[in-house]
């Protein structure tokens, strides 16, 4: 099965020329001519970057969902491959409903006309991992039900171990393999394609998210029916909405872009900098609007796979790092970042706060249909490469989704400025993460803990100096007993002086002794 894939991915590679991805090295030039002498027949008129989009196109959805991935890591790969990559989508054919009907049994052990009051068997949405029905539980309640495709984690192991085959002719044949560093890439991959793999998990996100935004005007998470999520099903809500993606249509229905734009940009910040818990897919396909009803204009999410987290100090930093952008303040930034340890200790602030301002001062004062975040993203990353700053793996999820909100705010509303909109939410965060208000809630969140502590404090006191004076007593003892072994290695020594200056005395008496006899 794995030669014949990888015989297939050989065939594609070919007729697609991406044979120079692999013999771009200066040793393998001529292994390169050879292979064009010998392809002479096809034509490739298409730029790289377009043949690199169709060959993965080609290869089937978890090469799409891979390189949907790779064109979010503009840090690693050149600017025309990362802009075409961007462009793939992730459409596949559903599986057959007699399939459907198998999954349902193996999960519940009953047929999905036991199961629900009633089951379409016509998906509603077919992706790469799973596909999604309409149904009916049995109290009338409308539902979603995601189904994971029968043989999925076979196929995406297989694809992974090609995928990393590839990755490691990459770096050992191209000239720019070692930098570019593309088994990271592929490892990195993985690990979010492996959590896509259990529902149980992607219902978890959903409970979290959902508990997030409970009762908030700005976005609407499903709720979760545990008793009928299993690991390759699972049961949620049904929502109602219009995609993000249908602006006119949203107009029509009376909505407010202008309005959802600064709302997608609220609900972004709140996710990172209140939560530190994000939706990292926010592409239109998995965005609903409201268009009716008391929450009309209100966001709908969907799809949650994959998710992003970040502690407490990457938050902290992240919002240094935008307030100091927002105000122009360069220097702040430079020194956020070599603080943090992220820019070596030996960088130069001057030289840093000078190569920040030239990518950042060009982008202030523009809407944000004259701005491009993947350029901007583009030259950080190139500042940051010539500084030795390391790119941390926590955050590219983060510039995944930044990625996404600037494509949805480009539709909503190309008039949006991005930094007037986002500015009072940071500077509001910050001021209570760092003011009086922070200092409560931190009080308030330790207040359990203190009070717990404080009565035992003269007993965990007592304990501790009970054990120091123990242990001073056991130092005490074990300086004795060394002090002791010396003493007896000295009296030793000294016993063995005195029996040979003995024995040297003694050996003329006891030779006479001996000659006489």
């Amino acid at each position: 099965m794995r030669l014949l894939r990888l015989a297939k991915i050989l065939r594609v590679t070919l007729r697609h020329g991406l044979e120079e991805f692999f013999l771009g090295h200066a040793r393998f030039r001529w292994l390169q001519r050879l292979a064009r002498a010998l392809l002479f027949w096809r034509t490739l008129s298409k730029p790289r970057g377009v043949r690199l989009r169709l060959a993965i196109e080609d290869l089937g959805p978890i090469f799409v969902k891979f390189g949907q991935m790779l064109s979010t890591r503009r840090d690693l790969i050149p600017l025309d491959i990362a802009d075409e990559l961007a462009k793939l989508q992730d459409q596949v054919p559903p599986f057959a409903p007699q399939i459907v009907q198998q999954v349902v049994f193996l999960a519940y052990g009953q047929y999905p006309q036991k199961v629900f009051a009633e089951f379409d068997p016509i998906p509603v949405a077919s992706a790469s991992v799973a596909q999604v029905h309409f149904a009916r539980l049995p109290d009338g309640t409308e539902v979603a039900v995601k189904i994971l495709r029968p043989g999925i984690g076979a196929i995406i192991e297989n694809d992974l171990a090609l995928l990393d085959a590839a990755a490691l002719l990459l770096e050992k044949l191209w000239s720019d393999g070692k930098r570019l560093k593309p088994r990271e890439v592929v490892a990195e991959f993985a690990k979010h394609v492996h959590k896509e793999l259990d529902l149980i998990q992607e219902a978890s996100n959903c409970s979290q998210l959902r508990r997030n935004f409970l009762d908030s005007p700005l976005l609407a998470v499903p709720e979760v029916y545990w008793d009928y999520c299993r690991e390759q099903v699972m049961v949620m809500q049904r929502m109602h909405g219009v995609p993000v993606s249908q602006v006119g249509r949203l107009r029509e229905l009376g909505v407010d872009i202008p309005k959802l734009a600064r709302d997608g940009v609220q609900i972004f910040f709140t996710q990172v900098f209140r939560d530190g818990f994000f939706h990292a897919d926010m592409h239109p396909g998995n965005i609903l609007v409201e268009a009716e009803g008391p929450h009309a204009g209100r966001y709908i999410a969907l799809d949650f796979g994959i998710m992003g987290t970040l502690n407490d100090t990457d938050k902290n930093y992240l919002a240094r790092n935008f307030l100091a952008f927002f105000r122009r303040d360069y220097k702040e930034v430079a020194l956020a970042h070599i603080e943090s340890g992220w820019a070596p200790a030996d960088t130069p602030p001057d030289e840093f706060e000078s190569a920040i301002r030239a990518v950042c001062e060009p982008i202030f004062d523009k809407p944000l249909k004259d701005i491009s975040f993947g350029r901007v993203l583009l030259r950080l990353f190139q500042t940051s490469r010539r500084f030795g700053v390391e790119i941390q793996p926590q955050l590219v999820m983060l510039q995944k989704t930044l990625l996404n909100i600037e494509g949805l705010g480009r539709d909503l509303d190309p008039e949006l400025d991005l930094w007037k909109t986002a500015r009072p939410y940071l500077e509001r965060w910050m001021s209570e993460q760092l003011g009086w208000r922070g200092a409560l809630e931190t009080l308030q969140k330790e207040a359990p803990m203190w009070g717990k502590l404080l009565p035992q404090l003269p007993r965990l006191l007592h304990g501790q100096l009970a054990r120091s004076q123990s242990d001073h007593l056991l130092e005490i003892e074990a300086l004795l007993i060394a002090q002791e072994r010396r003493e007896n290695r000295r009296l030793a020594v000294i016993a063995w002086l005195l029996f040979l200056i003995l024995a040297v005395q003694l050996a003329p008496t006891v030779w006479l002794l001996a000659t006489t006899r």
